[in-house]
C-alpha cells in the first residue's frame, strides 16, 4: 500500500453521528471484487436519487468537495457491520484520511490495513473543522502523520494521538503481514535456535 506521510487537501464534511457502513457502501455492492469501482458506490443511496441522478446538496456532489481526499465525520463514524468494502469505497473515491471524534472499531482497523489514516480528534476540534469546511467548501487542511497534527484552513493546529505501531505501518506503507515478513530472517533464526535448544 502507499505510504502516508503528509496530506493537504480539501476536506468533505459528513457531520452526522452514527453514519454506518451500510450508508458508506450499501450491501448490494458487497459482491464487487476488490479491484471493482467501489468509489463510484460510495454513499450511493445518499448521493444519488432512485433514478441515478445526483442529489445536488449531498457533500460529495458539490464542486468544492468532489475531489476531497480528507473526510470529516461525526461520532461513531462507520459503525455497524465490519465490511472492509466500506474502506475500499472511501479509498476508491480518493479519500486517504478520515477525521472524527470516534470510529467503529473494526472500521478503524480496516482503514489502517488499507492505507487510510483514521484520525481521532476531540468533538470540539472536529466541529471547528466542519464549520470551516462548510463556510469555505474546497478550503484545504493538512494532515501530518509524522508530526501527528491536523492543521485547519484557518491555521489552527490540532494534535492527535496514534498507536506507534499503526503510525509506523502507515508511514512505511506496510500492513501487518508485510511488517511480519520484513522480519523473516529474524524469525527463521529464532526458529533454528529454538529447534536446537529443544532437540
Amino acid at each position: 500500500m502507499d505510504r502516508f506521510t503528509t496530506l493537504r487537501s480539501a476536506a468533505v464534511p459528513f457531520a452526522r453521528d452514527n453514519i454506518d457502513t451500510d450508508q458508506i457502501l450499501p450491501a448490494r455492492f458487497l459482491h464487487m471484487p476488490r479491484d471493482g469501482d467501489h468509489g463510484a458506490c460510495l454513499f450511493r443511496d445518499l448521493r444519488c436519487a432512485a433514478d441515478g441522478a445526483e442529489v445536488p446538496d449531498f457533500p460529495l456532489n458539490r464542486a468544492g468537495w468532489r475531489d476531497a481526499r480528507i473526510a470529516i465525520g461525526g461520532r461513531n463514524f462507520a459503525c455497524g457491520s465490519s465490511r472492509e468494502n466500506a474502506v475500499w469505497a472511501l479509498q476508491g473515491a480518493g479519500i486517504r484520511a478520515v477525521i472524527a471524534p470516534s470510529f467503529g472499531d473494526i472500521f478503524a482497523i480496516n482503514c489502517v490495513k488499507n492505507g487510510v489514516l483514521p484520525v481521532v480528534l476531540p468533538a470540539e476540534a472536529v466541529a471547528s473543522l466542519v464549520a470551516e469546511a462548510e463556510a469555505r467548501p474546497g478550503a484545504e487542511i493538512t494532515v501530518d502523520l509524522e508530526a501527528q497534527t491536523v492543521t485547519g484552513a484557518d491555521g489552527t493546529v490540532h494534535p492527535f494521538e496514534i498507536d506507534p505501531f499503526t503510525r509506523h505501518c502507515l508511514l512505511e506503507g506496510v500492513d501487518e503481514l508485510a511488517f511480519t515478513l520484513s522480519h523473516e530472517e529474524d524469525i527463521a533464526a529464532f526458529e533454528r535456535r529454538m529447534g536446537r535448544e529443544n532437540s
